[in-house]
């Protein structure tokens, strides 16, 4: 039988875990599914509830996984908002490819998602506004390594999450926060002078100020085919492939 080459992108979030199956040009082959990330999102957790989406799944030959923390060589760093302290130095991609029987790429999901809406050309952000702040900076459309941008101290001791994640939106209501995110864009812009900004998350339904022209805004659904782009990056420092072992 001739190989389908297809993929399983799988994006990690605070809030729900999702899946999809694409093609070697990021085209969909089945419809989105999604779960509840468990209250409690251990490792073992994490797994069990990507089993379950995956379920009834089998025409697809690699594993692509974005996950919100920092990750190198399929291994996971931190991950402040599921709990640094169950995640600190967990080989999550060597995990899910025992598990699944798959090679599995792992990345941080705002790199996954930021590879799969950039044009290839120039310098490129992409920054999610959701449970937390996610970056991604590519060049040509390359991924370079992460950047835990978030985590950097933004206003009063607070971080890029603390100040304008889902909670700050929430506590400090629509218009503060809009006032925040106005901040917090003008200093990214002075920081990268990139290209283009590629703007996505749950929280971007909350925006209104205006945004400049090279401001380009996204969903996670557009996002997610980055899970295809992710499998024609070199393997390297920072993207490594795992397999069953």
């Amino acid at each position: 039988m001739e190989s389908s080459g297809n993929i399983l992108a799988v994006d990690v979030g605070g809030s729900h875990i999702k899946c999809i199956i694409l093609n070697n040009a990021g085209e969909a082959q089945t419809d989105y599914r999604r779960k509840p990330t468990p209250m409690e999102a251990t490792p073992g957790a994490v797994i069990e509830t990507l089993l379950e989406l995956t379920a009834g799944l089998n025409e697809f030959e690699r594993i692509s996984i974005g996950f919100p923390g920092y990750v190198r060589n399929g291994i996971v760093f931190t991950a402040p908002n599921l709990g640094t302290a169950h995640w600190e130095n967990v080989d999550l991609g060597q995990q899910v490819a025992n598990r699944l029987r798959k090679p599995v790429r792992l990345v941080n999901d705002a790199d996954q998602l930021g590879l799969g809406i950039v044009s290839g050309k120039g310098l490129e952000l992409a920054v999610t506004l959701g449970t937390g702040v996610g970056t991604a900076v590519m060049i040509d459309g390359l991924l370079l390594p992460h950047l835990e941008l978030s985590h950097h101290p933004i206003s009063k001791g607070r971080d890029y999450d603390q100040y304008v994640g889902s909670r700050a939106l929430q506590d400090a209501g629509k218009e503060k926060w809009n006032k925040r995110v106005g901040k917090v864009l003008r200093v990214i812009k002075t920081v990268f002078n990139y290209d283009r900004l590629y703007l996505g998350g749950g929280s971007c339904k909350s925006l209104t100020i205006d945004l400049d022209a090279n401001i380009i805004l996204f969903n996670n659904q557009e996002g997610i085919k980055g899970g295809a782009k992710l499998w024609g990056m070199p393997d390297g420092y920072h993207i490594t492939t795992n397999y069953p072992q």
